[in-house]
């Protein structure tokens, strides 16, 4: 695979206009220049879904189940990043240590409790992530949740660590559980554009957010009123989240490879910092999935940030 090893010049850069440390700056610039798509996008391989959805999500691709699989894939595909709890970086990491950056996730849970008071606790440090090498950390916030005070305490301190330690912050910006689906559920226009902004007001440095849906019922005003295509919510959250780059999750797999990558085009040309495609990636056969890559790579790269 073809790569442009040319970094753009810094003053045209997005990090340009950020007020970060430089210990922030340099991890964020290997992520966003010195891998995956190298022209200011990402494109990030998660594996957080043996915690959040259990050993199901591998059933459909057997040979998923290892996370050997992934880490391979996140080196042959040429990710930007492979984002996974300690337990698998710890294990796994080895022979990939300095071939595939790392967002080492701090928080997660199980879905076998309700989500009506959903929250993440933490399992890991900013410290954790120094010691691994990590190049960001990712911290999944239930925005909107009856619980939402003890994650923003919580929240409060891997954001000071960061801070510290120089390390970049991915938030997982998740509206969730009882007053969320009250008003709407938790992919609706209203519920994805609040999710952007608290990623901008808490402090985030990227956002990991779901495409937005059409759905007005129940929603708050003035979103009940609001008709806007798909790729008008896509921008509108966008705008939303200001300063913090967003990524859009890829959600559950998608057998039409071109379906795929049309996704990827779209959420660029909605102004997007890139993409994290897990199951529409790691769940199709290895050489698929490298080949699907490669052509996401092709679309990124006509949209430089």
């Amino acid at each position: 695979m073809k790569h442009n090893l040319q970094a753009p010049s810094f003053s045209s850069t997005q990090l340009a206009s950020l007020p970060l440390s430089h210990g922030k700056r340099t991890r964020l610039w290997r992520l966003l220049y010195g891998s995956g798509p190298r022209n200011g996008s990402l494109l990030v391989l998660p594996l957080d879904q043996g915690l959040e959805h259990g050993p199901t999500d591998f059933f459909p691709h057997p040979p998923a189940v290892d996370p050997g699989y992934q880490f391979e894939l996140a080196a042959a595909g040429g990710f930007s990043a492979i984002a996974l709890g300690i337990g698998l970086a710890e294990k796994y990491m080895t022979e990939y240590c300095g071939r595939v950056p790392l967002i080492l996730k701090l928080n997660g849970k199980t879905n076998i409790p309700s989500d009506a008071e959903a929250t993440s606790p933490l399992f890991a440090s900013v410290e954790d992530a120094v010691r691994l090498g990590a190049d960001a950390v990712g911290y999944t916030m239930y925005v909107g949740s009856p619980r939402q005070h003890d994650e923003f305490r919580q929240f409060e301190k891997v954001r000071q660590d960061c801070e510290r330690f120089g390390m970049p912050l991915v938030l997982w910006s998740y509206p969730r559980g009882s007053a969320v689906n009250a008003k709407g559920g938790t992919n609706t226009l209203f519920a994805q554009d609040y999710a952007a902004r608290v990623a901008l007001e808490l402090g985030a440095d990227i956002v990991k957010l779901h495409e937005p849906n059409d759905s007005v019922a129940n929603v708050p005003a003035p979103y009940d009123k609001l008709q806007e295509d798909a790729g008008a919510r896509c921008a509108r959250v966008v705008r939303s989240a200001g300063r913090t780059m967003v990524l859009f999750s890829g959600g559950e797999k998608n057998d039409d490879d071109d379906a795929v990558l049309r996704k990827v085009e779209f959420y660029m040309q909605s102004g997007a910092s890139g993409v994290m495609f897990g199951r529409n990636m790691w769940l199709r056969p290895f050489d698929q999935a490298v080949a699907l890559t490669r052509q996401a790579h092709e679309i990124m790269a006509r949209y430089p940030r």
